[in-house]
């Protein structure tokens, strides 16, 4: 078969010639030399970058100074504020302010009884100021001569000044403490108002989910629109044990 015959043989001249080429090219790039870097191009590199002299640092140095201490010393000291220019609270009314917190004072015993921190039985009525003013009164007025306290969960609209303001009308020249202590009425499971609840003398809180609780045979719990007095007569009768830490209670509510 000749080379003409075969689909596959055939080569022209010219592809032979690149061929041929292609291992002098190669030869040729690999026995050019690397560029060498001369002693000339090393002083033109030092010439082209900038050099920073001792009088370059002495002008930053001048620019960019820290004060002295004399500079220090003769700086103006900023004035302490004046605390009684500040804007004092306004209380629409007349709230006698003083007069609360004296009734809070005398009747601090009474509140430590409530967490269970103090000895002698103790008497909580657990009220709302949304309650009618005349139940209010008369439950602050019995409160007062029992020498027991009366609890709110919270404040009247989430102020702090209208709440002031209705607890001191309502107490008026009264010695009884009133608290705020959304806790108490966990402690107790307060779930309606007017409740009444009377701790056995010796009780001590212990824990539970809502931080501290009065042990379940430690006090006594009565709800509805009664009285003080018939409240705690209330729970003679149906805690017959209890009677004895309601009595002086009584006496002080009748006397």
């Amino acid at each position: 078969m000749s080379a003409t015959e075969h689909p596959f043989l055939p080569l022209r001249a010219p592809v032979l010639a690149v061929l041929a080429s292609v291992p002098l090219l190669l030869s040729t790039a690999l026995a050019q030399p690397a560029p060498i870097v001369t002693e000339r191009d090393i002083e033109r590199g030092r010439r082209e970058q900038p050099t920073v002299t001792d009088q370059d640092i002495e002008q930053a140095r001048q620019k960019h100074r820290a004060p002295s201490n004399a500079e220090l010393n003769a700086a103006p000291v900023p004035a302490r504020p004046n605390l009684d220019a500040l804007p004092q609270p306004r209380f629409n009314g007349s709230v006698d302010l003083e007069a609360l917190a004296k009734g809070y004072a005398s009747q601090s015993h009474a509140m430590e009884q409530a967490q269970g921190l103090a000895a002698g039985p103790g008497l909580f009525v657990f009220v709302s100021l949304s309650m009618p003013q005349a139940t209010l009164q008369r439950l602050v007025d019995q409160a007062a001569r029992a020498k027991a306290s009366v609890f709110i969960r919270g404040l009247v609209g989430g102020s702090l000044r209208d709440t002031v303001a209705q607890v001191q009308s309502l107490i008026g020249q009264r010695d009884v403490a009133v608290q705020i202590d959304p806790q108490a009425f966990d402690r107790f499971a307060i779930e309606r108002v007017p409740s009444f609840v009377l701790v056995r003398d010796g009780t001590r809180p212990v824990s539970c989910a809502s931080g501290t609780c009065a042990p379940p045979e430690g006090f006594v719990r009565t709800s509805g629109d009664v009285s003080l007095d018939y409240a705690l007569e209330h729970m003679q009768h149906r805690a017959p044990q209890f009677a004895k830490d309601a009595a002086p209670f009584l006496r002080r509510i009748k006397g």
